[in-house]
């Protein structure tokens, strides 16, 4: 699993924008990028992205979204007991088919060794990919925390506001129209 986290940033690094624009005929000179500022937010994105990366759900607890915490565990809990039950799995379809080559007696006396591949293959995968279904909470996680506090200074007060009213309105005494009206407020 590590090594595959590793291939993923080391192929995210090798690919990046940077990395496919630089030229050797060219090599552009480019001025020192200056830091964001974020003191006009109430939340400092910066540090609710640290927070959430350092220990998943710091960042919403850090902005005020304290409800967002258990769904973060829960999810993390609940892909974690399904990686240990696809592990486990794996590991018995494994053992019958190592079984099975050293015709020994295994598990699984109707499967025969395409059957054993097969559900060694599907246990594995599946195992893999709530491997990777864990970096997608991890990443959303810092994600969530990161855009929160971004959106942390934006106004939705009463005085903003979107409104589907009834309207009624009358052209003469025998003549009426009744509608609905769309009235934005700033």
């Amino acid at each position: 699993v590590p090594l595959i986290v590793v291939g993923l940033l080391l192929f995210c690094f090798c690919f990046s924008k940077e990395s496919l624009a630089q030229n050797a005929d060219t090599l552009e000179v480019k001025a020192p990028k200056s830091q964001p500022d974020y003191s006009h937010l109430p939340k400092n994105p910066k540090k609710a992205t640290i927070l959430s990366a350092i220990l998943p759900g710091a960042g919403q607890v850090y902005n005020g979204k304290s409800w967002k915490v258990p769904l973060i565990y829960g999810g993390i809990i609940t892909d974690v007991y399904f990686i240990n039950f696809n592990n486990r799995r794996y590991q018995i379809f494994r053992q019958a088919l190592a079984d099975f080559d050293d015709e020994l007696p295994n598990d699984f006396p109707s499967l025969n060794r395409d059957g054993l591949v097969r559900n060694v293959n599907y246990w594995r995968k599946s195992r893999d990919s709530c491997y990777l279904l864990l970096v997608g909470i991890y990443a959303l996680n810092i994600i969530d925390a990161n855009v929160d506090a971004h959106l942390s200074g934006f106004d939705v007060s009463d005085e903003i506001a979107l409104k589907i009213e009834p309207h009624y309105e009358s052209f003469s005494s025998n003549n009426r129209s009744v509608g609905v009206s769309l009235k934005l407020n700033f």
